[in-house]
């Protein structure tokens, strides 16, 4: 069907509502893979220190197991702080500006860290690398680009690239160490957050977003609606939770596979790959049953009751290597779920105009649960061992259970999409502001470089047929 509307001068190519089973279009899959890209460089960058850094105590002046932890945590520290400043930031002056200077401070940090002659600075490059806050503004430009059905999908491929990251940083660290150093390894993180730079500039879509009302992201009223109300509570604590477990464990899973099964650290990655392989496996039906119409809250409990149910298996599992065997995997199969499904349901819940603040809030609690996850199990496990580390883990994970049982089931928004022809970006601007006045129309988001609008709707309330009443039979 064609339309057109003369004071516009646009031709209307197509328009729908997301189908549930749809596939992604060419701009969705160019933007969740350019993403994904960048974040997995990054994140490899961070990662590749973790086995190799330890090995550094006696040969770096001022190195102590108290600084060597301090250097491994304080990007995470740092990260969360700076999380809400870079997605206020974006809301106001772009995506695309805030994620290149991230990246700029993160090669700046790379190389204060590669010059290092103490620990001192290398902690100083860490917290530089931390600085470089981008990951709530790499979730806000995803959720800009891509419909909502879609959402859950590049959500999910863009944390598949953070772990397939982290199992190749602890495969390559080793290596790369015996091969280049850590000067070498920091240097090489460096030109990787360079090379991801034109990535962002070439590949990434400019977003231009049209809303209900502006929020002014930087007021304290604007903060303060960020996180209350029990939905976007629950959110952001389950991804601290989640995180805080992860960073938890991996204090004490290393030491309990080498303590209590005798398995060389150079061996631990024969354990850690097969385990998130099947984990990733594991995870599709239920990341397919998200994706079904009113599922996606079912699917997110279900992930919360598998994390309930893994460090109890890990703590029984002490004298037999096949059941912590099977806890880890409930506990990477959990993991990997919810990193899935709960960004992408800030992203839905969060209106665009102000979806780089919610996500800094998110992503805030995100980091701070990383650093106080490696704080509090070191301490319990050096008190407890690795027993008490699962159970804080148990206790944890069933208080956010019970939060997420009495949380309300929000109403989840819907997209349709309208193709244009090349038209004024002033005629676009005036068609923005005629569709933002359709009834259950909540954003209209203009990829502006592609000719393209995303209509962020309740099902409930739109209809169709009101956008050709806007441009018009041809």
């Amino acid at each position: 069907m064609k339309l057109f509307n003369s004071s516009f001068g646009l031709r209307y190519k197509r328009f729908s509502s997301a189908s549930h089973n749809s596939p992604m279009n060419s701009i969705e899959r160019r933007t969740t893979t350019a993403l994904s890209s960048i974040l997995c460089f990054r994140m490899l960058g961070l990662f590749l220190i973790l086995p190799v850094l330890a090995l550094y105590t006696d040969n770096m002046s001022g190195a102590t197991p108290l600084t060597i932890g301090l250097a491994l945590g304080i990007y995470g520290l740092t990260q969360a702080v700076l999380q809400l400043p870079f997605g206020f930031l974006s809301d106001k002056f772009g995506r695309k500006r805030l994620i290149v200077i991230g990246l700029i401070l993160f090669a700046l940090g790379s190389i204060v860290a590669a010059m290092a002659s103490s620990i001192e600075f290398v902690i100083l490059g860490r917290a530089l690398q931390g600085s470089g806050a981008i990951a709530a503004v790499t979730l806000a430009l995803l959720a800009d680009v891509t419909r909502e059905n879609q959402r859950t999908k590049a959500v999910a491929l863009m944390g598949m690239s953070i772990g397939f990251s982290f199992v190749l940083a602890l495969i390559l660290g080793p290596i790369l160490d015996a091969w280049i150093g850590l000067p070498g390894i920091f240097w090489s993180t460096a030109f990787l957050a360079l090379a991801a730079i034109p990535v962002v500039i070439w590949l990434v879509p400019t977003v231009s977003v049209s809303h209900m009302r502006v929020i002014s992201s930087g007021s304290p009223s604007n903060f303060l609606r960020t996180i209350e109300g029990r939905q976007l509570l629950a959110l952001n604590c389950g991804i601290f939770v989640t995180h805080m477990m992860i960073t938890a464990f991996f204090v004490a899973v290393p030491l309990y596979l080498l303590e209590n099964y005798s398995l060389p650290i150079d061996a631990h990655w024969q354990v850690y790959v097969p385990v998130l392989a099947a984990a990733v496996l594991g995870v599709l039906p239920l990341l397919a049953l998200s994706m079904s119409r009113g599922k996606v809250f079912l699917a997110l409990r279900t992930g919360i009751g598998i994390l309930l149910l893994s460090p109890i298996v890990l703590f029984v599992g002490d004298a037999n290597f096949g059941l912590f065997l099977f806890g880890l995997w409930l506990f990477f199969l959990a993991f990997t779920l919810l990193e899935a499904l709960m960004p992408s349901l800030v992203t839905r819940l969060a209106p665009s105009s102000a979806k780089g603040s919610y996500i800094g809030v998110f992503n805030t609690f995100q980091f701070m649960g990383t650093f106080i996850g490696g704080v509090i199990g070191g301490w319990i496990f050096g008190i407890n061992g690795g027993g008490g580390v699962f159970m804080f883990g148990t206790v944890a994970v069933l208080g956010l259970f019970i939060l997420f049982l009495v949380s309300p089931v929000p109403q989840l928004l819907e997209s349709v999409t309208i193709t244009l022809k090349k038209a004024p970006i002033g005629d676009f601007s005036r068609l923005m502001e005629r569709f933002r006045d359709l009834p259950g129309v909540h954003d209209v988001i203009l990829l502006p470089e592609e000719y393209i609008v995303y209509l962020k709707v309740d099902p409930k309330r739109f209809n169709n047929d009101s956008t050709a009443d806007i441009i018009g039979l041809d």
